[in-house]
C-alpha cells in the first residue's frame, strides 16, 4: 500500500477531531479492508485484507492478512501481519511476526524476542529496543539503540548511543554515527565488521541553520495565527458551517481536498500551454495558493471549534473565545506538524481536509445563491 502515509495521517486527524473517550470503537469495512478508530481500539477478529487503525490505544490481537497500519498514543501488535507493518505512536511494541517490511516511529519502539521481521526494518524513535529476529537490513535513527537479537543484513544506525547485547548476531556490516563509542557485549557478533562514520555537518553550522529555521517557522506561524483570527472575526458563520462540514463529511473532505491539490496545478499548466489562457492561469494560480493557506487554517479553526463544542455551549456564542479557540487549533496542528517523520503527514492531511471542506462549503453556497 504505497499511500500509507496519507492514511495514517488522516486517521490521526480523524481521531483527534471526532473521538470521545466514552464513545465505542468505530469500525468500517471496504471489501476485505477494515478501518478502526476510537479512544481504545482492540482488534480481536481476523482481517482478510488491510487493517488501518488509530486512536488513543491500538491493540492488534488477531491475524491481519494484508498491511497493518496504525497510529496511536500506544500501538501494540500481538498478532501476525501478512504483509507490511507501518506504525507510529508514543510507544510502539511489536510482539509477532511481520511477513514483509516494518516502518516504525515513536517515542519508544520495542521489538520483543517473540517478534520476527521477515523483511527489512526502519525505525525512527527516541529509544529503540530490538530483541527479536530481523531477516533483512536494519535502519535506525534514535537517541538510544539497543540490539540484542539476530539481524540478517547490514545495520545502519544514527544515534546518541548504540549498544549491542549478548544475543546480538549481525550477519552484515554495522555502520553507526553516534556521540559515544559503541558499547558492545563480548558475546555480541558482527560478521561484516564495524564502521563508525563521522558527522557530516559541523555542530556550529548545524546550530545556526537550526536557529534560522526556528525563527522563520515562528514568523510564518504568527502570520497564520493572525490570519486565522481575522477570518473567524470577519466570517464567523462561514467557519461555523465549515466546521460542521468537516465533522459530518470528513472522509469526503479529505478526498476532495486531495483532488483539488493535485488537479488545479495540472489545469494551470494546461492553461499556460495554450498561451491564450495564460492570464486566467495566473489568476487561478494566485487563487490556488490563497486557497491552500485558507484550507490549512480552516482545519485548525475546525479543531478549535470542536473543542469549544465539547465544553460549555455558551462559549461558542462569545466571539473572543471563538477566535482564541481557532488560533489555538491552528497552533496545535502546526506543532503536530513539527514532529519528525509523522508531522509532515499530519500537516498534509489537515491541508487536504480543510481544502476539501472549503470547496464543499463554497459549492453549497453557490447552490444556495438565488438565480439572477
Amino acid at each position: 500500500m504505497n499511500g500509507y502515509p496519507v492514511v495514517v495521517a488522516f486517521l490521526v486527524f480523524l481521531a483527534g477531531l471526532t473521538a470521545h473517550a466514552d464513545e465505542p470503537v468505530r469500525q468500517y469495512t471496504a471489501g476485505t479492508d477494515r478501518f478502526v478508530a476510537g479512544s481504545v481500539a482492540y482488534v480481536t477478529q481476523p482481517v482478510a485484507g488491510d487493517l488501518i487503525a488509530a486512536g488513543g490505544t491500538v491493540d492488534v490481537r488477531a491475524l491481519v492478512s494484508g498491511d497493518l497500519i496504525a497510529a496511536a498514543g500506544e500501538v501494540r501488535v500481538d498478532a501476525n501481519a501478512g504483509q507490511d507493518l507501518y506504525a507510529a505512536g508514543g510507544r510502539v511494541l511489536v510482539n509477532a511476526a511481520v511477513s514483509r517490511n516494518a516502518r516504525l516511529a515513536g517515542g519508544t519502539v520495542e521489538i520483543t524476542p517473540d517478534a520476527r521481521i521477515m523483511g527489512n526494518l526502519s525505525v525512527a524513535a527516541g529509544r529503540v529496543d530490538i530483541r527479536g529476529h530481523i531477516d533483512g537490513y536494519l535502519q535506525v535513527s534514535s537517541g538510544y539503540v539497543y540490539i540484542n537479537g539476530p539481524v540478517g543484513g547490514n545495520v545502519r544506525a544514527s544515534a546518541g548511543e548504540v549498544e549491542l547485547g549478548p544475543q546480538a548476531r549481525i550477519s552484515g556490516t554495522l555502520r553507526y554515527a553516534a556521540n559515544r563509542e559503541l558499547k558492545r557485549d563480548p558475546a555480541a557478533q558482527v560478521q561484516g565488521g564495524i564502521q563508525r562514520t563521522a558527522q557530516t555537518v559541523p555542530w556550529e553550522t548545524a546550530k545556526r541553520v537550526t536557529a534560522f529555521a526556528v525563527a522563520a517557522w515562528w514568523i510564518w506561524m504568527i502570520g497564520l495565527l493572525i490570519l486565522a483570527a481575522v477570518l473567524v472575526a470577519a466570517l464567523p458563520g462561514f467557519f461555523a458551517s465549515l466546521t460542521q462540514t468537516l465533522r459530518e463529511r470528513l472522509p469526503l473532505s479529505v478526498l476532495l481536498g486531495f483532488v483539488v491539490l493535485v488537479c488545479v496545478p495540472v489545469a494551470v499548466l494546461l492553461l499556460l500551454v495554450t498561451m491564450i489562457g495564460a492570464p486566467l492561469a495566473v489568476l487561478v494560480g494566485l487563487a490556488y495558493w490563497a486557497a491552500l493557506m485558507v484550507g490549512y487554517i480552516s482545519a485548525g479553526i475546525a479543531l478549535g471549534n470542536s473543542a469549544i463544542r465539547r465544553g460549555q455551549q455558551q462559549w461558542s456564542e462569545v466571539r473572543g473565545r471563538r477566535i482564541g479557540a481557532a488560533v489555538l487549533g491552528v497552533l496545535v496542528i502546526a506543532l503536530l506538524g513539527a514532529i519528525p517523520f509523522l508531522g509532515p503527514l499530519v500537516s498534509f492531511i489537515a491541508l487536504c481536509a480543510g481544502l476539501g471542506a472549503l470547496a464543499l462549503r463554497l459549492y453549497r453556497g453557490r447552490e444556495a445563491a438565488p438565480a439572477v
